[in-house]
Parts: structure tokens; C-alpha cells; sequence
């Protein structure tokens, strides 16, 4: 089987649901709490796991409860853990997130073993590079390391995913090195100024980020669905309408399912609607890594 290969973070993440997200300073009562394993990394390695990837995790955790749980986590959902590190310094990642009636959230994570993933821990997994198909990344691990891994796996013939998430800036020199990039709207505007409001806008963010080097724009547009441009080709992929719960990995799971449809060698017009049906039932569960769909809800 194709080979994915997943770069990034891994967090326990600590969810209160409540009527509205505190304002500073605020204390509300009333909500109800429960603890999911999260982190971008490990969300999109469990969604790409779920729906049938072969999926390789190179991560950081603490040598503590949480590190050990999640662990336990990526081998239930058949993640290879070869390069799962145990860090005998910092404690595990973890985020504390709020989440509204509308399934809108607020966060902020401590990192932990996170920011101490280096360019060390990437060379020690260099022959999982010499036989990877897809790198997926993210933004949630020290950027020097992102950098150093893109290179290197472009460098050895794997198509890079970059999730620009959370939202960062990336050096010119990294855009040619991507297969394909994935902002929202918001990590969009960061990247190119433009603000997204509009399909054109879309089309406009899309065309500066693509004359960097990017081989493949696609642009997540939350419940409208996902905008996607190529040298070659540009389209607009709704996504169907449905009552969000939580919101929390949506993003996450686009770009596992995204990962695996690329990887099973399925054109763009076939592998984004499939991403945002993901995405859609996740919006429909509460949690991250809980709220991943299954190979079996898509068919």
C-alpha cells in the first residue's frame, strides 16, 4: 500500500462545551467537560488512518500518562509507531478548548514534548523517507523542523501536503518544495493579504500562492466547501449542509481523507469531494480524533 507519511504534533486535548466561549476575564457555569486525544499530527493521522491509509507517525510525547495514552491511541487505530519519541524532559502536549452552542471553539495548547521535535528525530526516521508516498504536515511543531522535513521529503520523490495550520508565515523558498497547500480562510490572508470572502478572492490568494512554486492550491472554505486551483485547472467544491456540533478537527480530517484519496492515486475532482465529506461528518460529533468517520460511512 501507498505509504503516508505524518509529521506533527499530538495533544490530550481538554474540551468544555458551553452556551458561548468566555469572554477575558469572564467565568462561566454550566458547561460539561470531557478529555479527547487531539493534536493536528495525531487528528490527521487517526483521520487518514480511519479511512484506510497506510499511515507512518513521526511525533513527541512526554514520558507521562498522556504520552502513554496516546500512544496506546495510534497503535487501536493501526498507525505505525516506530517514530512515536518519548521525550524524557517535557511533559506531553496539551489544549484547552472551549466550544460554543454553534460548535465554534477558542484554543490554546501547551506544546511540551511538541517544541522539542527536531531535526534530529527526522533524520533518525530517514528510511521511512526513502519509501514514503505523502508527507502531511503541519504548522504545530517547530517551523525549522516543518522546513528541514519538507526538504527533505521532496528531495527523496515524496508529494508534500502542507496544512499551514495554526496560521505562520512560510519562506519564499519553501513553496516550491509543496505538492499541495491547504489554508483556510483565515491562514489565507495571512499568507497573501487577501481576505477570502468571495470566490474571486479565492481565485486571487490562490494565483499569488501558486506563482510562489505551488504545484496545487486548495483553499478550505468551512461549510461552503473547498476552492481549488493548478496551473492548469480551477474549481469550486461544495460540501453538503448540516448542523455542526464541533468544528475542532474539521480541518484536520480534510487533510487526512485528502491525504488518502492522493495517495490511492484519485484525480483532484474525486479526492476533494471526498476530504469535504469527511470533514462534514466530523462537524457533526463532538472531539478531534473522536470525531474521525470511518472508510465504511463514506461508501
Amino acid at each position: 500500500m501507498p505509504k503516508i507519511i505524518v509529521v506533527g504534533s499530538s495533544n490530550t486535548d481538554m474540551v468544555i462545551q458551553s452556551a458561548r466561549i468566555p469572554r477575558p476575564g469572564e467565568t462561566i457555569l454550566g458547561g460539561s467537560f470531557f478529555m479527547n486525544p487531539g493534536g493536528k499530527g495525531a487528528n490527521q493521522a487517526v483521520a487518514a488512518a480511519r479511512l484506510g491509509g497506510q499511515v507512518h507517525f513521526i511525533c513527541k510525547v512526554g514520558q507521562d500518562v498522556f504520552g502513554d495514552m496516546a500512544r496506546q491511541q495510534f497503535i487501536t487505530e493501526g498507525i505505525h509507531t516506530d517514530y512515536v519519541i518519548s521525550d524524557p524532559n517535557l511533559p506531553s502536549g496539551v489544549a484547552l478548548i472551549n466550544v460554543d452552542a454553534q460548535g465554534e471553539n477558542s484554543i490554546t495548547v501547551a506544546s511540551g514534548a511538541n517544541g522539542n521535535l527536531g531535526i534530529v528525530d527526522i533524520e533518525q526516521a530517514d528510511a521511512l523517507f526513502q519509501v514514503g508516498d505523502i508527507l502531511l504536515i503541519q504548522l504545530e511543531i517547530p517551523l525549522e523542523t516543518v522546513w528541514h522535513t519538507i526538504k527533505k521529503a521532496h528531495n527523496k520523490g515524496v508529494k508534500v501536503i502542507l496544512n499551514p495550520a495554526p496560521a505562520a508565515e512560510i519562506p519564499d523558498e519553501i513553496y516550491p518544495y509543496l505538492f499541495a497547500l491547504t489554508p483556510n480562510e483565515t491562514e489565507t490572508e495571512l499568507l497573501t493579504g487577501i481576505e477570502v470572502n468571495s470566490l474571486g478572492k479565492a481565485q486571487e490568494a490562490a494565483t499569488i500562492l501558486l506563482n510562489k512554486g505551488v504545484a496545487h492550491m486548495l483553499i478550505t472554505m468551512g461549510s461552503q466547501g473547498a476552492y481549488y486551483q493548478s496551473a492548469e485547472t480551477k474549481n469550486f467544491f461544495p460540501t453538503k449542509q448540516v448542523q455542526a456540533i464541533d468544528t475542532t478537527a474539521a480541518g484536520d480530517c480534510f487533510n487526512g481523507a485528502l491525504a488518502v484519496a492522493l495517495s490511492n492515486h484519485s484525480n483532484w475532482e474525486d479526492a476533494i469531494p471526498f476530504a469535504c465529506a469527511a470533514a462534514t461528518i466530523s462537524v457533526t460529533r463532538p472531539g478531534a480524533q473522536a470525531s474521525m468517520p470511518s472508510l465504511a460511512e463514506l461508501s
